[in-house]
């Protein structure tokens, strides 16, 4: 799908470039006609990734992720969506049903305002499969024909790898991440996920070239879940930074190969 690098796609690029670094290099690594479609999903993350933590009133945080899954929902029916520098881009990229899978990973992110710990495997599979996984559905299949077992695969992995990431935080913030916190459970999870990865890799001709651009986020996966794997305490030590030029000569191979 094709858009303009207008004045709301260049508002989103800003705000990407504010709170997630690393998914605006992946996107500034993409053509700039991909670009343009990848910032306003990649703000649409932005935005209701902080909805749960800018309030402590429950009632008032799924009010914020409810106004998401609505702006959704007009996008998905339309013709009228409301004016809002994120979502009048995302109604120009998104087709009907890529808005209606993305209000999945809005409503699934409702975990993140309360403090239960998750329930089971499934629990916290699903929890990847509809934030991480269907965020990489969208933003892939808006740019070109991708087979959404191969994206949920490699969101999989990606989002197992983010959220190793981000457990020091979740922890300070009274969450409880992990379902097994011990090294062991932790190294299992990363092994699981580096699984998945491989699976999805092994099937890259179901990615288009056109699609191809929405994986580079995950650049730095299998880098993360390999230390992981041998060193599972990195993870409650927050040790899972890659060096700056590490990290950027790892995005720009991954664009100039492909090879996701």
């Amino acid at each position: 799908m094709t858009a303009a690098f207008d004045e709301d796609v260049k508002a989103c690029a800003a705000l990407v470039h504010k709170a997630d670094p690393d998914r605006f290099l992946a996107a500034m690594a993409a053509p700039v006609a991909a670009r343009a479609v990848l910032f306003p999903i990649y703000a649409l993350n932005v935005e209701v990734a902080r909805a749960p933590w800018v309030t402590q009133e429950p009632m008032i945080a799924e009010m914020r992720l409810q106004w998401w899954r609505d702006a959704l929902q007009e996008i998905a029916q339309g013709p009228t969506v409301r004016r809002h520098e994120v979502v009048t881009p995302l109604s120009q990229v998104l087709s009907p049903h890529l808005a209606g899978m993305l209000d999945e990973y809005v409503a699934v992110r409702r975990w993140d305002i309360y403090r239960d710990p998750f329930e089971d495997q499934e629990h916290f599979d699903a929890y990847i499969n509809h934030s991480s996984g269907a965020l990489l559905v969208a933003a892939a299949q808006s740019l070109g024909a991708a087979d959404e077992d191969v994206l949920r695969d490699f969101g999989y992995g990606v989002g197992v790898a983010n959220w190793f990431r981000a457990i020091p935080e979740l922890e300070a913030r009274g969450r409880i991440p992990l379902l097994d916190g011990r090294p062991e459970g932790v190294r299992v999870l990363a092994e699981t996920a580096l699984a998945r990865l491989a699976r999805a890799r092994s099937n890259r001709s179901g990615v288009s070239d056109e699609a191809r651009p929405a994986l580079y986020l995950g650049w730095q996966a299998e880098w993360i879940l390999k230390r992981v794997t041998a060193q599972p305490d990195r993870v409650a030590a927050g040790a899972l930074a890659q060096s700056e030029v590490r990290r950027r000569l790892s995005l720009m191979w991954t664009a100039a190969t492909g090879r996701w």
